[in-house]
């Protein structure tokens, strides 16, 4: 491994500390130890009928590798997929909803929108709990959290019989204002368990009081739909570890890039829904600013899916409303946008003879056809295996030989639908495949109003460095930055990510120097909350907290988020808030009203416990021309030409060399066209600048 060199005394220090991603076809690791500062890291093909047993054969052959015992192992961070597969399998737990009389329809009405307002065809999904599984309870709270109607606990009882006959494994309790007063639903909640104790129930205002009933009812359904599936799991995992005799605690990564421990994991699950997706922005972030580049733009390809994210003055973008399959996450989230594109992203001619890639995967189990895994359909891997770019080394640390006549095989059942010779089928894969991103980047570019030529592209996972100059020479971008270990970047983030925990309370209060003391009370309540929870996860050491409030004009509908001051509360600085709101609001949507009156709805505080201080080492750069392995023929787009293949273990800092060109390592390779001079930094970062 790169990096400091590895004594006999640093291969068995005794401090390691291991990342863990689950991905869709692989399991990633990334190792640490805090000896000598070494870095390992380690792909693993995915176990979908068996999820964790991977884990325990990844450990297993780490372990063999680098010569460490699993008793030196200090932290163990986990992001895992098992959340979200859940809810896109829907494979969840049958649930009940109890929800006020008459207002049963919640989660079918929704917000009244469709899916795609341009199609006449599209159609929102079936709710998570069908419609016979809603049960309306006569009670009632007003919006200031008086009560005119106490819960009908005979009703209550009549429903916890009809939900257990109908096989319901859990319940969820949302009525209306619970985010002002949570004591009906807590009392319905104790009722439950006095009447069907082998219930699992979660309530609104204890998952995520905030207004809005759909949105509260839907975070709760997300988090009890999975309950038991992520329970499980956890549990295993834990057991797992304790029979490896492994001393650290697990810790989980957490959709808003942050940790939080299994304990809390186990019903707290919603939080963890998008933590593989997050921890790889946050992963990208930490290795940016170790690199001096503060504007970036993320692709995560992995075997199903290409994400990407903007990075800014170095810090991930977040937000809420992110879709966990068909369905909207409403907990603050690293902000992420995915599209069904990805290395197993199967292509297919359809019945107007139009060639289409995705969003259907052969994920890892059968694979690309090149993998030799009983896979016969073409994926967007099988087609870069065709043009030449990949197959040229052993793929994941040695786990997978590329077969080319499959691959060929497979693009060739497309090319004859096609009437097309079959380079130019599998070079027309990749040209949708990196089309169909482009769409993507360019609306997220929009909305966050960037322009794309101003910020680096950071490609990762295991296909990012296979498709990621190319999609940075549709969008206009001059440079791409590409880590040392581009296939575990979502492993790492977790090693450096913090402990985080979001919190929120709904207050409506307008915005003036007399509700200032109100608004300041809330948020110290909600401080002492955010310190608590920091305390439940075992941190005893600074705590950073964070405050920010949604805002609205007076009679606005929707409502923006202000970060704040410190300083602004405490010295009730009005004024101070009020033209933030108006500075963000003229940027968002290029106008706003100083004479407009100002509602405050939410207060938000995300408490932070820093995670240990990690660096990788930096080696002098020397400025030097890099050999090629080798020289191979590659289908460019329109020819065949030989251009270099470069080992990445032999390029040091300062190597250079001109595309096109090919580099090989064992987590990916990377796809270099022509017109692009690569460098390799201190960091051992390979850099790619475009010609103008």
């Amino acid at each position: 491994m790169d990096g400091v060199m590895a004594t006999d005394a640093a291969r068995n220090g005794d401090d390691w500390k291991v990342g863990i991603d689950i991905g869709g076809t692989f399991i990633d690791f990334c190792a640490l130890e805090a000896n000598s500062g070494r870095v390992a890291s380690l792909k693993v093909l995915t176990t979908p009928e068996d999820p964790g047993a991977e884990l325990m054969t990844g450990l297993t052959l780490l372990a063999e590798r680098e010569g460490f015992d699993p008793s030196h192992m200090t932290r163990f961070v986990h992001g895992t997929t098992v959340g979200i597969n859940t809810i896109i399998q829907r494979k969840g737990a049958p649930l009940a909803l109890f929800t006020n009389a008459g207002f049963e329809d919640v989660i079918e009405l929704a917000r009244l929108r469709m899916p795609d307002m341009y199609s006449l065809f599209c159609s929102r999904p079936d709710p998570l709990i069908s419609r016979d599984m809603v049960f309306g309870i006569p009670a009632r709270m007003r919006a200031d959290g008086s009560e005119t109607k106490a819960p009908d606990i005979a009703v209550v009882e009549s429903a916890v019989a009809a939900a257990k006959a109908n096989g319901a494994q859990g319940i969820i309790v949302s009525f209306l204002h619970a985010w002002r007063n949570a004591t009906q639903e807590a009392s319905v909640k104790a009722a439950i368990a006095r009447l069907a104790p082998d219930l699992f129930v979660f309530t609104s205002a204890e998952v995520w009081p905030v207004i809005r009933e759909y949105e509260r009812s839907s975070t709760a359904i997300l988090n009890g739909y999975v309950h038991p599936r992520v329970s499980g799991y956890l549990t295993a995992l834990e057991e797992r570890l304790k029979g490896r005799g492994v001393p650290a605690r697990p810790m989980l990564t957490k959709s808003n890039g942050g940790l939080m421990n299994a304990a809390e994991g186990k019903q707290a699950c919603v939080n963890m829904l998008l933590s593989g997706t997050a921890s790889g922005v946050i992963g990208a972030a930490w290795l940016a600013r170790q690199a001096g580049e503060d504007r970036i733009l993320t692709l995560d390809i992995g075997g199903t899916s290409a994400d990407f994210a903007l990075i800014i003055d170095g810090e991930p973008q977040f937000g809420t409303g992110e879709l966990i399959g068909e369905f909207p996450l409403h907990i603050p989230s690293v902000s992420v946008s995915s599209i069904g594109v990805g290395g197993g992203s199967i292509a297919s001619v359809d019945a107007q003879g139009v060639l289409r890639v995705g969003p259907e995967s052969a994920g890892s189990s059968p694979g690309p056809a090149c993998y030799g895994r009983g896979g016969n359909r073409a994926t967007v891997t099988d087609a870069m295996v065709v043009c030449g770019w990949l197959g040229h080394s052993e793929m994941a640390y040695g786990q997978l030989r590329i077969d080319t006549g499959l691959a060929q095989r497979a693009v060739g059942e497309l090319a004859a639908r096609l009437s097309r010779p079959v380079e130019q089928t599998a070079q027309a894969i990749l040209d949708i495949a990196v089309s169909e991103m482009f769409v993507e980047v360019e609306k997220l570019a929009s909305r966050a109003g960037v322009d794309l030529r101003d910020f680096t592209l950071m490609p990762f996972g295991g296909g990012g460095p296979m498709l990621g100059a190319f999609l940075a020479r549709e969008l206009g971008m001059k440079r791409v930055m590409a880590p040392r270990r581009p296939g575990v970047v979502s492993a790492l983030g977790g090693l450096v990510a913090d402990l985080r925990g979001d919190f929120i309370r709904t207050i409506f209060s307008p915005l003036s120097a007399a509700s200032l003391p109100i608004i300041r009370a809330a948020f110290e309540a909600l401080a002492s909350e955010g310190r608590d929870w920091l305390a439940a996860q075992g941190h005893d050491a600074a705590v950073e907290l964070n405050f920010s409030c949604d805002m609205r004009y007076l009679g606005q509908s929707y409502e923006i988020e202000i970060v704040l001051s410190p300083e602004w509360l405490k010295e009730s600085d009005a004024e101070a808030i009020e033209q933030a709101f108006h500075r963000t609001h003229e940027r968002l949507y290029d106008f706003h009203d100083p004479d407009g009156e100002i509602e405050l709805v939410n207060i938000r505080l995300s408490a932070v416990g820093a995670g240990p201080a990690l660096s990788f080492p930096e080696i002098d750069e020397i400025d030097v021309s890099a050999s090629p392995a080798r020289r191979l023929p590659v289908y460019t787009g329109l020819s065949v030409e030989t251009v270099d293949l470069h080992d990445r273990q032999t390029l040091v800092p300062g190597s250079s060399f001109q595309g096109p060109a090919v580099v090989v390592q064992e987590d990916t390779t990377f796809a270099i066209p022509a017109g692009v001079q690569a460098r390799v930094d201190r960091h051992l970062n390979l850099l790619l600048t475009f010609a103008e």
